[in-house]
């Protein structure tokens, strides 16, 4: 497959097998899924177009630079640390407290003047299945806006308790940095290799893959299969869909 296109099919059976194997040997444990962390915009519901629309817009009130196509490379970023990341280009300082509280609370306006976002073709059927699989299920989020985390009550109900979700309240550093996944293992009281990561963005395979879990990308998003597996993803997967066809294959091969 050229890298710089999008797969349009699930990997084999023999991909997984071989990315099982593969992870299995970095990690020094045998994979044994009890727990699958999922990514929330772009996986669980088509919110990025409204994100990227949202922060561009903000970007150009307050003087800053952004395009769409780098709104989806800071997606699970906090938004304190993608406001301090505008600044320091532009201004060449990072944000104070009373910036990054404007220019979010700016942010987060227009995000909810947006129609709201659908839930990701597929979702429903991956949720299922994880469930009737008998595995914990979690939401390991970078963004904060409380419209977005009551939907998960609303759109998946019976699927997220609110222990199980890991927002940018939970933690200091959002992604790329582990420790939102690393949360996310605490409060299941799992390890690594007991767990799957779900996610959309560059950012968040990053932080799945340094948090020493197996890392599933699904590029529900614009940007080449490349912003993805160069970072370590272990499969990669062009929609939730064909995820949901493929998701018991993977939580087989720990059984």
């Amino acid at each position: 497959m050229n890298q710089e296109t999008k797969r349009a099919t699930a990997p084999s059976m023999e991909e997984v097998a071989q990315a099982v194997n593969r992870y299995e040997q970095r990690c020094g444990e045998r994979f044994a899924p009890r727990a699958v962390l999922f990514d929330m915009d772009g996986v669980l519901f088509n919110s990025m177009p409204n994100h990227a629309t949202s922060w561009v817009q903000t970007a150009q009130t307050f003087h800053l630079d952004m395009t769409p196509e780098e709104a989806y490379m800071h997606e699970g970023r906090t938004g304190a640390d993608t406001i301090n990341i505008l600044m320091q280009r532009r201004y060449g300082r990072p944000a104070t407290e009373a910036e990054i509280e404007q220019i979010y609370a700016e942010k987060c306006r227009l995000f909810n003047a947006c129609p709201t976002a659908g839930k990701m073709e597929g979702a429903d059927m991956v949720l299922a299945r994880v469930k009737a699989a008998g595995r914990t299920i979690c939401v390991v989020t970078g963004s904060g806006q409380q419209s977005l985390l009551e939907r998960l009550q609303t759109g998946y109900p019976g699927y997220f308790a609110p222990e199980r979700i890991v927002s940018s309240k939970d933690v200091k550093q959002g992604k790329p940095n582990p420790e939102p996944y690393l949360c996310a293992l605490e409060k299941t009281g799992l390890k690594p290799h007991e767990a799957i990561v779900v996610e959309n963005a560059p950012l968040g395979v990053t932080a799945g893959v340094a948090a020493g879990i197996l890392t599933i990308a699904v590029n529900t998003g614009p940007l080449p299969d490349s912003a993805l597996t160069s970072l370590g993803a272990d499969l990669l997967f062009p929609s939730m869909t064909l995820l949901a066809g493929g998701i018991d294959a993977i939580l087989s091969r720990g059984a």
